[in-house]
């Protein structure tokens, strides 16, 4: 059955056939592997037709300092919600010694998210001299 809405001068009707050795088959096979949904005959196809591959790569030194980013997010982020309950209770009572105890935990709270940042800054630091010399 044909497929509908192929023009004629677009249609891929000629089958070519040829023979490679084994080197250079690993080497297409590794290629298909790292692109995404190709097989080998598709990617020649790209080849042939001069459009573009895009290659796939993971990192995986990366995955750690990934998981490191995942956990800062979260120790930031609760730390942000300790500090809107402090700072919620600090607006709902008006004794100065309620309001003075409420600041000083809020302070310590924002130490604390400041050694956070510190960290995620070092490592963005990192990835930036990484990626932007390639």
């Amino acid at each position: 059955m044909p497929k509908k809405g192929v023009k004629k001068e677009n249609k891929l009707e000629f089958p070519v056939m040829t023979r490679i050795n084994c080197e250079k088959y690993r080497e297409l096979k590794r290629l298909a592997g790292n692109t995404k949904d190709e097989t080998v005959s598709g990617l020649i196809r790209k080849i042939i037709h001069d459009r573009p591959i895009q290659v796939y790569t993971h990192d995986e030194t990366m995955d750690l300092l990934m998981e490191e980013l995942a956990n800062l997010r979260g120790e930031i982020k609760a730390i942000g919600i300790n500090i809107n309950q402090i700072t919620r209770l600090f607006n709902t009572y008006p004794e100065p010694r309620r309001k003075e105890f409420y600041a000083k935990t809020a302070f310590s709270e924002y130490l604390a998210i400041e050694a956070k940042i510190g960290r995620l800054l070092e490592i963005i630091s990192k990835l930036a001299k990484q990626w932007l010399s390639e």
